[in-house]
């Protein structure tokens, strides 16, 4: 699909909206019927269309995702519509009116922004990625607020704006590109064009180094559900140097306060799982002193205490037991305590999860269910068993 234009006449809409939900075992026979009465290409075009919109729901919603046009880098590519909705709000509590999108891929922030209040201009220099940019600014009635323009962003004056928003294309012929002088364009053109702005948002990998965000720059990580999204370079309006971890739904944000690493001491009764955003923040040292706790080890990011203590930022799980690592004895007690449902979760081992369930697991399965942990514990090799701790509320497992 080079031309979303087919689509956008009426003979195309209609064709969306016959191939709407079509199941992919379906394709050939629906395709059959329709290239009786349509051009091949178009109904090809259609039934593509429809295949990244079903994919697209995961991220915009089903109410948005029927209604956009998509490419196929486009749903890769796009923020989830919960993190660009808190990044637009975010914005517009700095005060920011008007935001020059640059690398706007499909429009999924753009829209978000629009969404908030704020008029944008996005940008992007693929021709088929603006026009679906464009198509959804229309599909979803605000067309009114987003001008798109299909453009080089290096060319582009943003001094008419209040903010630069820059989303850097972060993959390649060979997959994810984690240098961020290779993206494109690189972070040190976004960092330039940030500066220039009175306010900017640099969207980067979430496992950028700490050593590559610039001085002038606020860093904050988002996890949605417990995934981690993205990290976002803030400009203008923040303090220079700051590292946040913000857990969506909330918002929940975690600031950092330049805490010493937390001491190791022996495993206690709970052990915290921190969010993967506070991880990646480096912000384990602050969950720590919330839940009065120290690390199992000095290299991993799990948290004890012996105490239970409530903390959005982190998931509490009661241990019941401390083993070194060996899966004859972890068998034997899982047959024991009647175990027939197992979590394996892990930090500093490379045994692979389903290869330990499927060798640990007693052929007669109990109704329990348990959590193990593989991890280091003052250098050993350990497993930790237990479960989910009741009166905590956790942002979910990272």
């Amino acid at each position: 699909m080079n031309d979303l234009a087919p689509l956008l006449t009426p003979e195309g809409r209609a064709l969306l909206d016959d191939v709407r939900g079509t199941a992919p075992a379906d394709e050939l026979a629906v395709a059959t019927r329709l290239r009786r009465e349509h051009p091949a290409e178009l109904v090809s075009a259609a039934l593509g269309q429809a295949r990244l919109r079903q994919r697209a729901v995961a991220k915009f919603g089903a109410e948005d995702a029927e209604r956009m046009f998509f490419t196929p880098n486009g749903v890769e590519q796009s923020t989830r519509a919960s993190v660009a909705a808190y990044r637009a709000l975010r914005l517009k509590s700095m005060g920011v009116t008007s935001v020059a999108d640059l690398c706007c891929g499909i429009g999924g922030d753009a829209i978000a922004l629009a969404r908030a209040g704020i008029r944008v201009l996005a940008v992007d220099r693929d021709p088929l990625t603006a026009a679906a940019a464009r198509a959804n600014a229309d599909a979803l009635g605000l067309a009114g607020l987003i001008d798109v323009r299909e453009a080089d962003v290096t060319e582009v004056d943003t001094a008419p704006y209040d903010a630069v928003f820059v989303d850097p294309a972060r993959r390649g012929g060979r997959g994810r590109i984690f240098d961020p002088e290779a993206y494109s364009p690189p972070l040190s053109w976004a960092v330039q064009a940030a500066l220039k702005a009175p306010h900017a948002a640099l969207k980067v990998a979430p496992g950028i180094p700490h050593e590559a965000v610039p001085a002038q720059a606020e860093a904050e990580w988002i996890s949605d559900g417990g995934d981690v999204k993205e990290a976002v370079l803030w400009f203008g309006g923040t303090a220079p140097g700051a590292v946040r971890a913000t857990l969506l739904p909330g918002p929940r944000t975690l600031l950092g306060r330049g805490l010493p690493d937390p001491e190791v001491r022996p495993v206690g009764r709970y052990l915290y799982e921190p969010d993967g955003a506070v991880v990646r923040a480096h912000l384990v040292a602050e969950v720590a002193q919330e839940v009065e706790g120290g690390l199992v080890d000095s290299t991993i990011a799990y948290v004890t205490s012996d105490a239970l203590h409530p903390t959005p930022y982190a998931t509490a799980y009661e241990i019941t037991d401390q083993l070194p690592f060996n899966v004859k004895k972890l068998k034997a007690l899982l047959r024991e305590r009647g175990v027939g449902i197992l979590t394996v979760k892990k930090r500093g081992s490379a045994v692979e999860p389903e290869e330990l369930r499927r060798k640990a697991l007693p052929k007669q399965h109990g109704p329990h269910s348990a959590t193990v942990f593989l991890t280091r514990v003052a250098g050993a090799p350990t497993m930790l068993i237990g479960a989910p701790a009741r009166a905590v509320t956790g942002a979910g497992p990272s």
